[in-house]
């Protein structure tokens, strides 16, 4: 993870961060001092917004694609491989390398969510 990419996580937190780099990533961006005359609020929200702009007042940020955090966050809410590849703009097999990847270095961030619509063997067998 870089550095840019560390601290644009702590200030703004995970979600405006992945709001952030939805909407800009891969991107230069402009980060106005002044964020009332700047479309930024509407696209990550005003708070967002305003901690970016006191972090780089008047400043350029390439903002980052931060595809792996992505992944985790649209794999842990139930999307398939083949969505995720589609959200994220690459190839199937790219997310699979990202998620093998992610597994390796985050086990519980890239576990699959339980399937809510099969039964669990052991909890019939609590019934009796």
């Amino acid at each position: 993870m870089s550095r840019l990419q560390e601290e644009l996580l702590t200030a703004l937190g995970e979600d405006d961060f992945i709001r952030l780099a939805e909407a800009f990533g891969g991107l230069r961006l402009y980060v106005p001092g002044d964020i009332d005359k700047s479309e930024l609020p509407d696209v990550i929200g005003g708070a967002a917004a305003m901690k970016l702009s006191k972090l780089y007042p008047g400043g350029y940020i390439r903002v980052p694609l931060a595809r792996e955090i992505r992944a985790a966050r649209y794999r842990a809410s139930g999307a398939s491989n083949r969505d995720i590849a589609h959200r994220l703009r690459i190839a199937e097999s790219s997310v699979d390398k990202i998620v093998r990847r992610g597994k390796r270095r985050n086990p519980k961030a890239f576990a699959k969510p339980k399937d809510t619509r099969q039964l669990d063997i052991l909890d019939l067998l609590d019934e009796d």
